[in-house]
Parts: structure tokens; sequence; C-alpha cells
């Protein structure tokens, strides 16, 4: 498909300002890690360091600077800062880890989200960060590190046989299930995301998303949290496996709360129909709140 945003016209209200904030570049994001500092210390490090920033006015750890390549700066070399995606730092949010809990975070690498977690969760109890790319579990590692970690345990399996063994059996609190995905809504950062997108492509991740989303209900005390995300606009990828879950485990998507426009999830797409509480999910784009694409949602594990 020559322009694979076009399939997603129906599902937009103002679909031209969508297109033309999807060809801007990305604002370049910041998120204060709170294990090692304050967001009034990081603030006045990059006061320091002359560079000009915004706070994010829906949640204040995330600063927009205005620096092509923060990764360069003092601040972020010692860990105080990570950067990543503004629209990255919802699921972390929305899994809203307690300190001491166990917690689960299946396709980890290169650790935003790890990351994010690990300082909702104060460095405490256990977050068990996994990923089947050996090569990018060199990322997350060091990512951990700079970020001063010790809650962290990285492990290197398929997260669609992921094991409790090594964990004492016991099943965890909460999981944050970001899966790889088409990745369509980073296509500000990322221009070239679409030079080698298939529709093919998207229905066969869409196999493997299923999966790691089953193993992580599966590992998830009853009562329990899961949370579903991905950076794709695609219902194949975001709806469509839920909806799988939903039929397949006794799971219930619920409402949550998040100080951004968002747009509710599909019930219907090219003839197929999802359940109703689909629209408990959140479909961000990138002209509602200047940022990157996303989908979140929620799901409790019945009892």
């Amino acid at each position: 498909m020559d322009d694979p945003l076009a399939r997603y016209e129906p599902l937009i209200d103002d679909y031209e300002q969508f297109r033309a904030v999807c060809a801007e570049p990305l604002p370049q994001v910041v998120r204060v890690n709170t294990v090692k500092t304050t967001v009034e210390r990081a603030k006045a490090a990059l006061d320091e360091c002359g560079i000009a920033y915004e706070q994010a006015d829906w949640y204040e750890q995330l600063l927009r600077v205005n620096i092509e390549k923060p990764g360069n700066t003092w601040p972020y070399v010692h860990g105080w800062l990570y950067g990543q995606e503004e629209v990255s730092a919802i699921p972390g949010l929305v899994c809203d880890p307690q300190p001491g809990e166990r917690v689960l975070d299946p396709c980890a690498a290169p650790g935003s989200k790890t990351t994010h977690l690990a300082a909702l969760m104060d460095d405490t109890g256990l977050l068990v960060a996994n990923d089947s790319n050996l090569g990018r579990l060199s990322a997350l590692r060091s990512n951990t590190e700079r970020c001063g970690l010790t809650n962290v345990a990285v492990r290197n399996t398929d997260a669609r046989s992921f094991s409790l063994k090594p964990f004492g059996g016991e099943r965890f609190d909460r999981a944050l299930v970001d899966v790889p995905c088409s990745c369509e809504g980073t296509v500000r950062k990322n221009p070239d995301t679409f030079d080698e997108w298939s529709i093919d492509h998207v229905r066969g991740v869409a196999g493997v998303q299923k999966g790691v989303l089953s193993r992580a209900i599966e590992t998830t005390k009853s009562g329990g949290t899961v949370v579903y995300s991905t950076c794709t606009f695609a219902p194949e990828e975001n709806e469509a496996v839920l909806d799988h879950a939903l039929g397949e485990y006794d799971v219930s998507l619920v409402e949550y709360d998040l100080p951004l426009e968002t747009r509710p999830g599909v019930t219907e797409w090219k003839g197929e129909t999802f359940d109703s509480s689909m629209q408990t999910a959140k479909r961000v784009y990138p002209h509602l709140n200047d940022t990157g694409g996303f989908f979140c949602a929620k799901l409790e594990v019945g009892a």
C-alpha cells in the first residue's frame, strides 16, 4: 500500500489535521528519573546547561527540551534524565505499580517503560524486564544501570512462553505488555516507518501480540492489572488483539483516567465487530496533543 495512513481516514474526524501533524518533526522529550533526582533539581540542571525546556502540563516529570541530542548533557549521562516519546509514559502511569509489588515487563528493551515502572515502584519490589532480542538487552542493561535501578531482573526469553519458575512460581501483581508492533505512530520520529510497511506484516505481528498478551494474563494474579499498549493505529494490532483475549480469558477491560485528549477504542473495523468495552481503551492521535501516536488499554484479571 502506497499510503498506509489513508486506511484510517474513517476513524479520524479531523483527518487532514492528523495527516499534517504526522508530517511534522516530533518534539524532543525527556523524563525525569526520580530514582536519582527530583523534577526541580533536573530543571535546575537544564538551566545550568543553558537548555530551554517546557514542562508537560499533564505529567510534571516530562520535559520538552530545546536540544537535538539531550543524551550529550551531563544530567542525562548521570541518569537524571531519560529520553523517550511523551506518549510512552502513558502505559507506566496506567499500570500504576506500587512499591514492593511484583511486576512483569515482557517486551522491555531498550527500557523506557522499564525505567519508568521502576521509578514508580521507588526502586523496590521485583520488576522483571524480559526481551526476546538478545541484541537489544545490552541497551536495556545499560539504561537500568545508568538510572541506578536495583529492583530490575533482566531476562532473555520469548515472552509467549515466559516461565515463572525462576521467580518462585508466584504470579505477578501487574504486567505492562508493550508489544512489538508496526510502529505507525512513530512516523514523526521515523519518517521511513512506512518504507517496508505491509498488511501482511500487520497481520503477522498481531499473532505474536496475541501470544504475548495471553502469557502475560496467565502469569498475573487474580485481581491483578495487565496494561496493553502499542504505538500503532492498526485495529488488527489493538482492538482485535484485546477482543481475542476477552474471548479466551476471564479478563475485563476497565476505565482509566488520562489527562490527555484521546479517542475511544473502535468497536468495528472492516466488517469485524469487537466487544463494546473496547471503548474504554484510548487512542492517542498525533494531532490531538502534538505527540506520537499511541494505543493503551487496561485489563483486570478475574478471580
